[in-house]
């Protein structure tokens, strides 16, 4: 079976609603455009100067669950951004507009949990998109893996619970942890796989309701690990779509 590239997602605001997409450009060294552009700090941020900061400095679905059922639309010009949300209802901004921020403050009193640091702020910075690590590298999901879990599980999930970026179709479960070092191509964009990624509680809470409702981390954890995915470090300048080929080491 010819392995293909069947999803492109992109979460413009860090743990805040999620983009399917159909086509990316992608430049070589960079983040995936789009993706974790802004991210929502709380009460508790400690953030350093300039340029990327921690996760623990940002509203995340592994605290407040309600937040993964939110979803996204970054328009075209990247000015605006649009969440909406089964219990917020939605909600249209200029999240590089400071006068914007206290309607996305309200929205979200609303879907976080009152007994935590309360969101404070929108955080941007031109040096780095504020993804879980520093590097620029774009996650990469295998479909076969996913549906391993649901077996475990004997539940059905959505793909969405992984918050990634690309999703292959065509592979053996967990073949994409053999790729650690080793480069594959989606269509012409080739990637280096850098490591595996290492899960927290957020994957438990389902992405159309925002409650928890599966043990992902318990399914992970029966092979031993705790991981789900592979970080990817885009090689080559280049546009890629669902339906592209995807060329893996043998």
């Amino acid at each position: 079976m010819t392995a293909t590239l069947t999803h492109i997602v992109r979460h413009p605001l860090k743990a805040i609603g999620r983009e399917v997409c159909e086509r990316v450009n992608l430049t070589a060294g960079q983040w995936m455009p789009g993706d974790r552009i802004w991210a929502v700090t709380h009460g508790k941020s400690r953030i350093e100067g300039p340029g990327w900061a921690p996760k623990v400095n940002f509203l995340r679905g592994v605290s407040g669950p309600s937040l993964m059922a939110a979803t996204a639309h970054l328009s075209e010009d990247g000015a605006s951004l649009t969440l909406n949300h089964p219990e917020a209802g939605p909600l249209t901004l200029h999240p590089d507009n400071p006068d914007d921020t206290p309607r996305l403050l309200h929205w979200l009193g609303g879907i976080w949990p009152e007994d935590l640091p309360p969101p404070t702020g929108l955080y941007r910075t031109d040096a780095a998109h504020l993804t879980d690590v520093p590097d620029p590298w774009l996650s990469i999901h295998n479909a076969a893996t996913h549906r391993a879990v649901e077996q475990r599980l004997d539940t059905p999930l959505s793909i969405h619970r992984w918050r990634g970026n690309l999703w292959i179709e065509g592979l053996a479960p967990w073949q994409e942890f053999e790729w650690i070092g080793k480069t594959i191509r989606i269509g012409a964009v080739a990637f280096t796989i850098r490591e595996r990624i290492t899960r927290c509680k957020a994957t438990m809470a389902n992405p159309e309701t925002g409650r928890r409702d599966a043990d992902t981390l318990a399914a992970l954890r029966s092979w031993d690990h705790q991981d789900f995915g592979v970080y990817a470090e885009v090689l080559s300048d280049g546009a890629i779509a669902t339906g592209d080929p995807v060329e893996v080491p043998q």
